[in-house]
């Protein structure tokens, strides 16, 4: 028996492998999932750089969230290496100014130490209130722990430099899936919409009662719809 596919899968700000655990058990039959560390760089361009390097020839490519800026840059700079992608909770567009503002905010608090992680306030700004008091709020909260301070002010300098993707949307010629929950906050509903319009023939998929995090929030609905999208 041949080998499944590869699938590189990126994570979001703040998150781990963690985020695609239920993924890459659950698509083990039909992918080989390999969940990239974004942890090391700040800039998308060297994170894309990085998981080019260590991927394999050909793969497909699922991301969330920041993950989703690190797979558009995958994109520009080795297209023909990407079979297909999954675009999960995610946005073509820069930050807006507000935003924006709040990351450079975040970051001016990191230089006098404070990093606080996930913490329960902000919590309701990433996951569904229905998952805000039990164990997915605590493994949110433990998994930008593991991530820590460092990792997260590269992150944030990555994002606050990343280009502008819409441009690159209608070049997108692989089966494309776009996906996001439907209480998404953070890159709601309006966000998936203009990469599911800009890239021809992809398609929408809205996890309900769900907020930023599908593969952890709805991880069994997050599987069933990777796996249509990879045997599709």
């Amino acid at each position: 028996m041949s080998e499944p596919p590869p699938l590189v899968l990126l994570p979001g700000l703040l998150c781990d492998d963690r985020l695609w655990r239920e993924q890459v058990a659950g698509l083990r039959d039909v992918a080989e999932g390999l969940v990239a560390d974004l942890t090391l760089d700040e800039s998308v361009e060297a994170m894309a750089a990085r998981v080019l390097a260590q991927a394999p020839e050909r793969f497909a490519l699922a991301a969330l969230s920041m993950g989703g800026y690190v797979a558009f840059e995958i994109l520009r700079q080795a297209p023909d290496r990407v079979t297909r992608a999954a675009l999960m909770a995610t946005s073509a567009a820069p930050d807006s100014p507000s935003r924006a503002a709040e990351r450079r905010a975040a970051m001016k608090a990191m230089k006098f130490g404070r990093f606080l992680g996930v913490t329960d306030r902000m919590l309701p700004q990433l996951i569904h209130p229905d998952h805000v008091g039990g164990e997915i709020g605590r493994e949110v909260m433990e998994m930008a722990g593991r991530v820590g301070a460092e990792a997260f002010l590269r992150q944030l300098t990555a994002i606050l430099g990343r280009p502008d993707s819409r441009p690159l949307l209608a070049n997108i010629r692989i089966p494309t899936l776009v996906a996001v929950g439907d209480d998404d906050r953070l890159t709601p509903l309006a966000e998936a919409r203009e990469i599911h319009e800009g890239v021809a023939g992809s398609r929408l998929h809205v996890f309900e009662r769900c907020g930023h995090l599908p593969p952890m929030e709805a991880p069994q609905e997050t599987t069933a719809v990777l796996r249509d999208w990879l045997l599709d």
